[in-house]
């Protein structure tokens, strides 16, 4: 598998966020948004081949139970399933980072499901398996990164479907004031729309330390 890299930091998003977790960030993607943040991973060029066991031994140095499995995309990876499993057995709790267009229905309940719903910001839209969004359980989380052009499409998922996990919301960075993300859940809230698993969300990471900094 070809991975860009492993590191030890907090989970800047998604439902743990602030916990201390174990990144394994695969290289290579699917898509290509037009707000990424992870261009240096997208391409399989970006990372070394290491083995299974290799990636694991790395993963057991930082005593992290938490694993989040990010990208580029992981669930394009041949092998995937079977590093998943293997992080399992050994009792790793797995957060997988995915963008929506691969099938999460065979990961459900085994793992947490962090996944994007691309909005028409990204450009991708059209690539996004939308029979995921009603897989998801209460304790994963449906994530959307907008900007404000992407209220309505937000509005219409909402409306649309039984939604049972989480759902964050999160500005492009630097281009969304995140005050008018709390403007739109309350317009959505006074529509009747159910609100009560809905989030808005910050990236801690990049609060935290430089935007552009990898590793972190």
């Amino acid at each position: 598998m070809i991975i860009n890299e492993i590191f030890s930091s907090i989970e800047g998003e998604g439902i743990r966020t602030g916990e201390l977790s174990t990144f394994i960030r695969l290289a290579g993607c699917n898509l290509r948004c037009s707000y990424c943040d992870t261009k240096y991973a997208i391409e399989n060029e970006y990372g070394q081949e290491m083995t299974i066991g290799e990636i694991i031994e790395e993963v057991k140095k930082y005593n992290n139970k938490n694993v989040t499995l990010t990208g580029g995309e992981p669930l394009i990876h041949s092998g995937v399933d079977n590093l998943i499993e293997q992080l399992i057995e050994k009792d790793y709790q797995i957060n997988i980072e995915t963008n929506g267009t691969v099938d999460i229905e065979k990961y459900v309940g085994r793992c947490l499901i962090t996944m994007d719903y691309k909005c028409p910001s990204s450009y991708m839209e059209k690539t996004m398996n939308i029979e995921n969004i009603e897989k998801l359980l209460s304790s994963d989380v449906l994530k959307f990164v907008i900007k404000e052009e992407d209220f309505s499409c937000v509005e219409k998922i909402l409306k649309s479907f039984k939604i049972k996990s989480y759902v964050y919301l999160s500005p492009v960075f630097n281009e969304l004031n995140p005050e008018k993300i709390v403007d739109f859940m309350k317009y959505c809230n006074e529509k009747g729309i159910n609100m009560s698993k809905v989030r808005l969300q910050l990236q801690l990471h990049k609060l935290i330390w430089n935007p552009d900094k990898r590793g972190v």
